[in-house]
């Protein structure tokens, strides 16, 4: 991944998480999310760690650094997973997408507290923008749903991303600590895991694999594609670009997301959906697409 190109990365990305958010709707539908997140963060750190040990790469990383990682693992791929496959309980898949919109700006911003990042104009506008338009998009759920259900799913989105963001940003600081890619990917997978279990645990939700192929197959895309593939070309480009620049690949998944919702789960946008949608693409696309003379130094 280290020597893929920035582009490319980007695109892999886009691509592949345009398309992970409908495949969720195969394992909710058999499985509670707990599990379905648990299996699927525990499938991906097999295969992670087993590269790791195929390659000879150190795992005994000290109890600090597995704290660290701990918290990577639980608010990145545990916790804000499980607040994800909740909420698409709730709202069309593509909607949730959406939401991640905001993940620039909230990066962003909270990368310039931390470690002094710059922030140009054009990204903070950018990013409001790009909020605007989430609040539009979602509305017409909102009034149409009667409020309940449509509200449950809004709030768990926000939820993932802000769990998401938190564990963006502690995945640059384990960076910054020199942590080594593939151990540290490896283990804050695993962490999502154990924490995905033991909410299971918690509620008395037992395992019962189905038998249902649209079930393995799309465990297998999510676990294998959607979490090893992608979240390595992510975290590669934050590692370059810093929180919030990487995160505007949130410019065009969405629309993909939103155009499969629409084609498989019988989404329709309205006139105001629409504006949002448009609102929130140019919010990203005017966070990503800098002036040369503006490009600010990221973190990481």
């Amino acid at each position: 991944m280290h020597a893929a190109p920035t582009w490319l990365l980007f695109v892999l990305a886009t691509l592949i998480w345009g398309t992970t958010w409908h495949a969720i709707i195969y394992q909710i539908a058999l499985l509670p999310p707990e599990i379905g997140v648990a299996l699927r963060f525990s499938l991906a750190a097999l295969c992670v760690l087993g590269w790791c040990l195929w390659r000879g790469e150190r795992l005994a990383l000290g109890a600090r650094t597995q704290a660290w990682l701990a918290l990577q693992g639980v608010t990145m791929f545990g916790l804000s997973y499980i607040a994800v496959y909740h909420a698409e309980r709730h709202v069309p898949s593509g909607l949730v997408a959406v939401g991640y919109s905001a993940s620039p700006l909230i990066n962003g911003v909270a990368a310039a507290l931390l470690w002094g990042s710059a922030l140009t104009r054009r990204f903070l506008a950018g990013g409001v923008l790009g909020v605007i338009g989430v609040a539009l998009i979602f509305w017409p759920e909102l009034a149409g749903m009667g409020g309940a259900a449509a509200a449950l799913g809004a709030a768990l989105t926000v939820a993932a991303v802000l769990l998401s963001s938190v564990g963006n940003l502690v995945a640059i600081h384990n960076h910054r600590r020199s942590v080594p890619f593939w151990p540290a990917f490896g283990c804050s997978l695993a962490w999502g895991a154990v924490c995905s279990f033991l909410f299971a645990l918690a509620l008395g939700q037992r395992i019962e694999l189905p038998a249902v192929a649209s079930w393995w197959l799309s465990l297998g895309y999510l676990a294998l594609i959607g979490t090893v593939f992608a979240f390595a070309c992510f975290l590669t480009l934050q590692q370059r670009l810093g929180a919030g620049p990487a995160s505007t690949v949130g410019v065009m998944t969405p629309l993909i997301a939103l155009a499969v919702s629409a084609a498989f789960e019988g989404w329709r946008p309205g006139a105001l959906a629409l504006a949002g949608i448009a609102l929130a693409i140019a919010g990203n696309a005017a966070m990503l697409i800098r002036k040369p003379s503006a490009v600010s130094r990221a973190a990481g």
